[in-house]
């Protein structure tokens, strides 16, 4: 008779979420990545996503991490809130302020990017 001992891995217990806003508002009529990070009891931060977490928000939807606001949305700040599928009682909202004027600079096209400046005389 073979007898194998082996020791199963101590899994690693995610204690606490954290959003990593890549910006300081949101956009209408765009898709917003909402990065959020979990802290583990071994002192790691990892990203997370809709595999780990449910997203709510009151305003707009999502896809996966990415927060869709209507171009018709009237409010001027949202609340999102994460929670931990395997133990929604680890949770974290944020509030999160909505662009209120469109950038007026714009994308330079390839013609703007490409012709040479002139100097003045």
């Amino acid at each position: 008779m073979l007898i194998i001992a082996c020791k199963t891995a101590d899994a690693q217990k995610l204690d606490s979420l954290y959003f990593n806003l890549y910006t300081d508002s949101l956009k209408k009529g765009t898709f917003n990545y909402i990065n959020v990070d979990g802290r583990f009891s071994d002192g790691k931060y990892l990203p997370l996503t809709t595999k780990e977490l449910i997203f709510t928000c009151d305003a707009g939807k999502f896809e996966g991490n990415s927060l869709y606001l209507d171009t018709s949305v009237k409010v001027e700040k949202v609340i999102v809130k994460v929670s931990l599928k395997s133990d929604p009682a680890v949770s974290r909202e944020r509030t999160i302020f909505i662009k209120k004027f469109e950038d007026s600079s714009g994308v330079k096209t390839m013609e703007e990017v490409m012709q040479p400046k002139r100097r003045k005389a």
